[in-house]
């Protein structure tokens, strides 16, 4: 028997994918993976490659010259900006209020920098005065924040930030990865300095690119480094060489997701970003009363993300046979929790094209039924309770 027949073609099942991310893939997406394949070089790529970056302009609400996908999931682009920017010896502010807060003060100590972190209960935002008291005592020209913290549900508020980042002549970095395009963030409006994401949340396309864009405050800090970034695949000052006019050879681009990548942005601008952020705010909202309406409550007491939905797991059931009960009876992933919330929480996604009314009820009822069969006592019904929460905001 030859190992075609022997494995068999794939056929992955259909999941509804409600947790941290991945999430689910718009079918103008899919088809865009299957469009033919030309060079890296080609005239065809190359003009998508500017539009990509348009349209990156757009859903990042920037100006920014150096605006690209890198070639990478959501931490290459994490690495990339770290990276460029710490040299060996520099302390760095970074907020540290869950579990991708402290990949970045880690990343940080791995490039030789001092990380002089900001921390806060996972579960609340960062207090700005902490970072103003930490930038006041400290040698620290970079703040690393991360927007909506995937492992909380925590929604960083940035402004107050990047301003008090900015009188203390520092830079402000911001983690995007679970916020862009489905949180309102405005990168020159919020005095961002660098801002990565990933294709795989809100941008509903597969992981493998990470977004980010450099402001030329931020870049002139790359190009006067006092030694060439560590990691060279990863230099943004080569890989814009090679996204700029030049078309200098950096890497074999990944051309199947650059399409995929250039659909999913054009679906986003199209819907336009302020209707898509009013509509993972109303979704958010109904399915807390939902989620409360049942006897549970959120793990996030403040600041809730409108993307990334975090619920307190009852005493006396067991975390992971709800997530199994909603995998096999429903086709329906949602995600546990991370760290100290191992076992504590459930992360619900509520990104893109996922944040519907139809995927909250559904969602609900389903964890209903999950609830039951632990035997915990559901007070109400979080279903009719988000329904009722459409139909008063109409």
């Amino acid at each position: 028997m030859g190992s075609a027949m022997r494995y068999g073609e794939l056929n992955p099942p259909n999941r509804i994918l409600l947790g941290p991310g991945p999430s689910n893939v718009h079918p103008i997406v899919l088809r865009a993976l299957s469009s033919p394949l030309v060079g890296h070089l080609d005239p065809y790529f190359m003009e998508r490659m500017d539009e990509v970056m348009e349209l990156l302009r757009e859903t990042f609400v920037t100006k920014n010259r150096v605006c690209f996908p890198i070639s990478g999931t959501g931490m290459a682009g994490m690495e990339a900006a770290i990276s460029n920017l710490v040299q060996p010896g520099e302390e760095v502010i970074v907020g540290s209020n869950g579990f991708f807060g402290q990949r970045m003060a880690e990343i940080v100590r791995r490039y030789h920098g001092k990380p002089i972190e900001v921390s806060e209960e996972w579960g609340r935002a960062i207090d700005p005065s902490k970072v103003e008291e930490a930038l006041s005592r400290s040698g620290a020209d970079l703040v690393c924040i991360v927007h909506a913290e995937t492992s909380t549900g925590v929604l960083q508020p940035l402004e107050e930030i990047g301003k008090i980042a900015h009188a203390h002549d520092a830079l402000f970095l911001v983690d995007a990865v679970t916020s862009l395009s489905g949180c309102e963030l405005k990168v020159d409006e919020m005095g961002i300095d660098v801002c990565y994401s990933g294709s795989q949340k809100c941008l509903n396309c597969p992981p493998g690119l990470a977004p980010i864009t450099f402001n030329e405050r931020a870049m002139d800090r790359v190009r006067n480094r006092r030694a060439k970034a560590q990691n060279w695949y990863l230099d943004v000052s080569l890989i814009e060489q090679y996204w700029s006019e030049g078309r200098a050879y950096h890497h074999t681009a990944p051309i199947s997701m650059i399409y995929a990548l250039r659909e999913a942005l054009r679906i986003i601008v199209e819907e336009g970003l302020e209707k898509r952020w009013i509509r993972h705010e109303r979704n958010r909202d109904a399915l807390i009363r939902g989620i409360e309406e049942m006897g549970l409550r959120m793990h996030a007491r403040e600041n809730r993300c409108p993307t990334l939905n975090t619920v307190s797991v009852p005493e006396g059931v067991e975390d992971a046979k709800v997530r199994g009960f909603l995998l096999d009876r429903f086709n329906m992933e949602i995600g546990g929790g991370l760290g100290p919330l191992k076992g504590k929480i459930w992360r619900v996604g509520l990104m893109g094209i996922n944040s519907s009314e139809q995927n909250v009820i559904l969602f609900l009822g389903a964890l209903e039924r999950a609830l039951r069969a632990s035997g915990f006592r559901v007070k109400g019904s979080g279903a009719k309770a988000a329904i009722e929460a459409y139909s008063e905001r109409g």
